[in-house]
């Protein structure tokens, strides 16, 4: 596998990336991007379609593009580029010299379902460190998939990719139109809702989180939508001793995820 050597902010490849910043484009491609020899690395042995790899002139003798040239059956476009070009498309403070192009893997609610039908719904949560936290949190526990309502920051945004430390490539996510659809949906399968929510009278290692379980997560500054808060099947508190009105949505969001590990696992 040959590499193609780019010099030029007009190239189309350069403004692909560049374009990829912007969440619209994202979405008309259905493609995304990740920066670090981590991130790479982790793609290629997931198994995720890799459209490109951009590299800097500095990074030129990595391991991993012996690695790359290897296996010419992945297909994948190279691109060598001085490392000003690379720091003009990356989306970090520091570049580390290395990017791919990744073709998203889209889903939707029916292809979660699994024995476990264990989900995070995240309602409304806008911040990408939040949201990357959430998805790398259920990953880790082994949860059936992240349901996402519409107001939802893109899972694919460049701060929350970095912020799910790789695990965007494993934890399946699928965003959801309606809410109110998504809990008919849910509740036709037996799946209950519960949302964690200050004035629960569930405290949260009081409830059946084993299998069959959808937890909702609220927004950082409103908590969980009412319709949510209407039809879950239950408000679960996590009980406070200090001065704190609220903690963290991420925070919650793995006090309950691994209470449901808990409950499944014998330790």
């Amino acid at each position: 596998m040959d590499f193609q050597h780019i010099t030029s902010e007009s190239n189309i490849n350069i403004k692909e990336v560049r374009s990829l910043h912007k969440k619209k484009y994202r979405e008309k491609t259905s493609l995304f991007f990740v920066e670090g020899l981590k991130f790479v690395m982790d793609a290629f042995f997931s198994g995720v379609k890799i459209k490109s790899v951009f590299y800097s002139e500095s990074f030129a003798e990595s391991k991993l593009l012996n690695h790359i040239k290897s296996h010419k059956k992945y297909n994948i476009s190279l691109f060598k580029i001085p490392d000003k070009l690379f720091t003009y498309i990356s989306d970090t403070d520091n570049p580390q010299g290395i990017l791919a192009v990744i073709k998203m893997k889209k889903y939707v609610l029916y292809d979660l379902f699994d024995n476990t039908n264990l989900f995070v719904i995240a309602d409304s949560i806008r911040d990408p460190g939040n949201m990357g936290t959430i998805l790398r949190t259920a990953e880790a526990a082994g949860f059936s998939g992240v349901l996402l309502t519409p107001a939802c920051v893109d899972i694919y945004n460049p701060k929350v990719v970095r912020a799910t430390a790789g695990s965007i490539f494993h934890i399946p996510s699928a965003y959801c139109s309606s809410v109110t659809d998504l809990i008919l949906r849910l509740k036709s399968r037996g799946i209950k809702i519960y949302a964690s929510h200050a004035k629960g009278k569930i405290r949260y290692f009081d409830a059946d989180m084993k299998k069959d379980v959808a937890i909702v997560i609220g927004n950082e500054a409103d908590g969980i939508s009412r319709i949510i808060k209407e039809e879950a099947d239950m408000l679960v508190k996590i009980p406070m001793e200090g001065r704190a009105e609220s903690l963290n949505a991420s925070i919650a969001a793995g006090i309950m995820i691994y209470e449901s590990l808990r409950q499944r696992k014998s330790f």
